[in-house]
């Protein structure tokens, strides 16, 4: 009895993993750090027995990522994104559940799918304002024509108007690069949430909208520069002058990252701009910053010198084709190719684990030849600053490793007083991060860990500056 009870049990498993199925959405909860979690869905398809899919990374803005390769045999799924370094090994245990290792990167992660989301604890985030609130809060659209562009979002105005006045200043949030929502939301945080809400409470009208292509505002992000960014910006600033209960006069910019790289454009040839503060913003070249970025961030990652030498070299010699071959993206593409092959045949350690030499050749030439980064790169920002003539303020934390302080905020001041303007203000806070939030390292790992969204310190001196500048 025993021996046909096993065998009816050893069929019933046989039928069970044959019947399994690793087609369809796939959810998953990755652990970066401890008490960081990372949303990730697979979506996996068949045809004709050949598996495909993509990846979507929701807290990241991120779907629809093509996965270069899906394997599956005797319930093992087996998963490569190698542009993006990453691979998933894991076993079909059931069609409800899929237990296997995520790399990227170096990292190795245990991650478990299964077919529905699990609910993740909320991050706290203490300053994120709720309703109601004690201003007004009005949700327009205006256009770019220049872009076919029409964008959507939030003008928040104080409900109490500065004495003797009967209309308010305003700013304008500029967001750093990528597609930004209103908030410049990240990983959990709504920074420019958080800023115009402080702003509002303390008699600062406040505008903050959805990028081009991005959330509510329609375009093409895609294919866009800075330059392109600044015209965007400069319809916002149109459209605020025409708003009933704006002090046209009194109308100015707060960029944070590439957006303090817009915001002194804008500025520069629109005199009627009010004032520029810019949120870590940017102050020397750009291939200047990303080699100094690099540095910074890989040292945090633990790399060792002589990888970050060999890094700084590879960059400075790419940065320097995109300069010399600007606009000419098949030659910059032909000359990169080559350098790139011989010098990862030389260095192969430079490889990342889970990718190949060829697929980190197209990675790095399809971010290096994009219209936006060959711009960043033969971009200085201090010949604009020279021309700006509206009061500066220039904030930065002392542990940016993303836009090093000291550095750039010597250079937009010095550059601002070159061109004849002493109205420049620069602080550094110490111990913020390039989020302005209170951190020990400055790494972009911590940015999802800490609950600070953006300094109150660093809030207080943008309030009260923007007030002194247009009282």
């Amino acid at each position: 009895m025993k021996r046909i009870l096993l065998v009816v049990l050893l069929g019933l498993i046989s039928h069970f993993n044959f019947a399994q199925n690793p087609t369809g959405d796939w959810y998953g909860n990755l652990e970066v750090q401890p008490g960081v979690i990372l949303p990730l869905v697979f979506h996996i398809s068949e045809a004709e027995g050949i598996y495909s899919g993509t990846l979507d990374s929701p807290d990241q803005k991120a779907f629809d990522i093509p996965i270069t390769n899906v394997t599956y045999t005797d319930t093992n799924l087996s998963i490569a994104i190698t542009d993006m370094r990453l691979t998933y090994e894991g076993v079909v245990r059931s069609n409800a559940l899929i237990e296997g290792t995520f790399k990227q990167s170096g990292l190795t992660i245990p991650l478990q799918l299964t077919r529905e989301a699990v609910a993740i604890e909320a991050p706290n985030r203490p300053q994120e304002p709720q309703a109601p609130f004690p201003y007004t809060v009005q949700e327009i659209t205006f256009d770019n024509k220049e872009a076919n562009a029409t964008f959507s979002g939030t003008i928040t105005l104080p409900k109490v108007v500065f004495k003797g006045k009967k209309k308010l200043p305003a700013v304008i949030l500029i967001s750093g690069s990528g597609p930004q929502d209103r908030n410049e939301e990240l990983l959990g945080h709504k920074p420019f949430l958080v800023i115009a809400d402080y702003l509002t409470r303390n008699g600062i009208a406040v505008l903050r909208y959805d990028d081009r292509g991005t959330a509510a505002s329609t375009g093409e992000f895609t294919g866009a520069t800075s330059a392109d960014f600044a015209t965007d910006a400069q319809a916002a600033f149109d459209f605020l002058k025409t708003h009933p209960d704006i002090d046209a006069s009194k109308i100015g910019f707060a960029g944070h990252s590439e957006g303090g790289l817009i915001a002194p454009m804008v500025a520069a040839t629109n005199k009627e701009v009010a004032f520029i503060a810019l949120l870590a913003g940017v102050g020397q070249p750009g291939d200047e910053l990303l080699m100094d970025q690099g540095y910074l961030i890989g040292k945090a990652q633990g790399f060792d010198d002589e990888m970050l030498r060999k890094n700084r070299i590879a960059q400075e010699m790419m940065f320097t084709t995109v300069k010399e071959h600007y606009g000419d993206t098949e030659k910059i593409k032909e000359k990169l190719t080559i350098y790139l092959e011989n010098a990862l045949e030389q260095n192969p350690e430079m490889i990342p684990e889970g990718s190949s030499k060829e697929a980190m050749i197209k990675r790095e030439i399809n971010t290096l030849t994009s219209d936006w980064f060959q711009y960043l790169i033969i971009t200085d920002p201090r010949p604009t600053l020279e021309k700006v003539t509206c009061p500066v303020l220039a904030i930065n934390g002392s542990l940016d490793l993303q836009v090093p302080s000291q550095k750039n905020l010597t250079n937009i001041e010095e550059s601002v007083k070159k061109g004849g303007n002493t109205d420049v203000t620069t602080v550094e806070f110490p111990n913020l991060n390039h989020l302005f939030q209170t951190t020990t390292t400055g790494s972009p790992s911590e940015y999802a860990i800490l609950e600070e969204t953006f300094s109150p310190d660093a809030l207080k001196v943008l309030s009260e500056w923007i007030i002194e500048k247009t009282k």
